[in-house]
């Protein structure tokens, strides 16, 4: 009989096949359940997407509550409770003054975004930074940049579209007095202007608050208030991308709060409604109100099962989960600087929350992705399922669960030990 993985190879491409040998049963918690009978610790989350852990009860329980009563009536058509009621929920989490259009993928909540941005200045242009990633659509691919191979064979790309450096002060090419952001970081955009677009041309500045698939970096806060300023200064909008880092994954319901910066208008899904497709455009009042009937739309956006998820993710993530992520984000940052100090192959630690990356470099400090590969296999090899990220892939991402146990985290913690010890004592 084929194997799962040799079913799959038979009726799907290579870009949606995986080297594992296994697949997954079902899941629960923190845990995965392979089919071939093994138990994972889970510091994957579907990608930053079941930030309450695997089926978690309240989330099911409004889902198949939801299913009894509608699937679908298509948001284009009719209004409904539960997409209202979510949108009057997310505009009460960003302080009142905001709109929300649904649509289903963290890229449609991108491509909705700028789209907005365009409509609503009248401006072509967009500013988006190294080591992005924004989606795969081809205009989310147009302003992604941590992967040339994302790119590949689709060009030519969407137009006007400008990269302006991301503040990665780990080995950073600029000069840094006291610690202090380095100053190429704000005079970039003085450059930009003059030599590249004018800056009444530019409808937007996409940013993620917290850089994703380029190494979980996290920019100093006094330079996401200058990137404010600098919007303030032309009239640009000012777009987060929130997709990974919303709700709860940083410590707050979102990354904006932790920065102390509001944008205009916010991509946000993955973890909305903890596992059910779902995602979201959320602008400031006086921007939407200039997106007319027929400027955008979808068919699925906004499905009521969906909504019903979202809204009880959000009653179980104010209701504990994300004090209990930022503690264990917390506690969890302490024991992985016990591992560093064992370890200098481990250049530098970061994150916010339960959005933590791990940087492996070599000795004279090149990232060491052979390296980083090995440890995500041996720790998988000892029940502890990790990705990994960054433009050089050096870099281990941890996404624990909001709801993870102190004694999952010491679990995760021995795993990793052991796995460098074995991994180093190999190389």
């Amino acid at each position: 009989m084929p194997t799962l993985k040799e079913r799959s190879a038979a009726v799907m491409p290579p870009m949606a096949l995986h080297d594992l040998p296994f697949g997954i049963d079902h899941a629960q918690g923190s845990w995965l359940y392979t089919d071939d009978g093994r138990k994972l610790l889970d510091f994957g989350s579907g990608i930053a997407v079941n930030n309450l852990g695997h089926n978690y009860p309240s989330v099911v329980e409004a889902a198949k509550a939801q299913l009894d009563k509608m699937t679908h009536c298509c948001h284009n058509l009719f209004h409904y409770e539960a997409e209202t009621a979510l949108a009057e929920r997310l505009v009460g989490l960003m302080g009142g003054g905001y709109k929300v259009y649904f649509s289903n993928s963290g890229a449609e909540a991108v491509e909705g975004a700028v789209k907005l941005a365009k409509y609503a200045t009248g401006r072509p242009a967009v500013i988006a930074f190294k080591g992005s990633f924004h989606g795969r659509t081809l205009l989310c691919t147009s302003l992604t940049a941590s992967n040339a191979g994302y790119r590949k064979h689709y060009e030519g790309l969407v137009p006007s579209i400008y990269f302006a450096e991301y503040p990665k002060l780990f080995g950073s090419p600029y000069p840094s007095e006291d610690g202090a952001c380095p100053k190429a970081y704000f005079t970039q955009f003085d450059d930009i202007f003059k030599r590249l677009v004018d800056p009444y041309s530019v409808a937007a500045i996409l940013m993620e608050p917290v850089q994703g698939e380029g190494g979980y970096v996290v920019p100093p806060r006094e330079w996401v208030q200058y990137v404010r300023e600098i919007c303030d200064k032309y009239g640009i909008m000012l777009i987060f991308d929130e997709v990974q880092t919303g709700f709860g994954r940083t410590g707050n319901m979102f990354a904006w709060q932790t920065h102390g910066v509001k944008p205009d208008i916010m991509s946000c899904a993955k973890g909305i409604a903890n596992g059910l497709p779902l995602s979201a455009v959320v602008g400031r009042s006086e921007i939407m109100d200039r997106w007319v009937a027929g400027a955008h739309g979808g068919t699925f956006g906004g499905n009521p099962v969906s909504c019903a998820a979202a809204l009880a993710t959000i009653d179980a993530l104010e209701g504990g989960a994300i004090e209990n992520g930022a503690k264990m984000g917390q506690y969890f940052m302490e024991g992985l600087k016990k591992i560093q100090g064992k370890n200098p192959v481990i250049g530098d630690l970061r994150g916010l929350g339960l959005m933590i990356g791990m940087e492996l470099v070599q000795p004279d400090g090149a990232p060491d992705r052979a390296l980083t590969a090995k440890v995500c296999a041996c720790a998988l090899d000892h029940g502890l399922y990790l990705l990994s990220c960054g433009c050089d892939k050096n870099v281990v991402r941890f996404i624990a669960p909001l709801t993870v146990s102190g004694e999952e985290i010491d679990t995760a913690l021995e795993i990793l030990d052991v796995a460098f010890a074995e991994t180093m004592k190999k190389k």
